[in-house]
């Protein structure tokens, strides 16, 4: 997730309008191994409510995006802090980005794959390319005399 946003960062706001922001919807997919793949990134998600977990979920999401984006502007002026971890007063999301509040949780790209132990595939060294050397034989040439 970090990664799609740091990589469409700059192009987010090309007028550079203050006080705008963008929701996205990530889906994923979580495989047979409990790994979680990303399908596809929104920007209209789905606020639909389809079954009763989203029901309890979106107006709680609502109500944090709008903390994050309404209330330092029309609010105290500051933005809430984040729960610490293991808070579970919190919503149950964790911030992963800020800049201004210095906060980067990337992972290493592997990290994590295989979330169950038992299921984890044994890292690969990585070798280092080895320069190939090749002999060519000159043809003979067919002269006619």
């Amino acid at each position: 997730m970090l990664d799609v946003y740091q990589s469409t960062r700059k192009t987010l706001n090309p007028h550079k309008r203050k006080n705008c922001f963008e929701l996205f919807g990530f889906d994923f997919l979580i495989d047979e191994d409990f790994r979680v793949w990303l399908i596809e990134v929104n920007t209209n998600p789905y606020l639909g409510v389809p079954n009763a977990y989203i029901k309890k979920l979106l107006p709680k999401m609502i109500d944090d995006l709008f903390d994050l984006v309404l209330d330092p502007v029309f609010g105290q002026g500051v933005a809430k802090e984040p729960p610490s971890p293991g808070d579970n007063e919190g919503n149950g999301f964790e911030l992963l980005y800020s800049h201004a509040l210095n906060v980067n949780k990337r992972r290493a790209i592997d990290e994590g794959i295989y979330p169950i132990e038992e299921l984890a595939q044994p890292r690969r060294k990585t070798l280092k390319p080895k320069f190939l050397t090749a002999t060519v034989a000159k043809k003979p040439s067919h002269q006619q005399h």
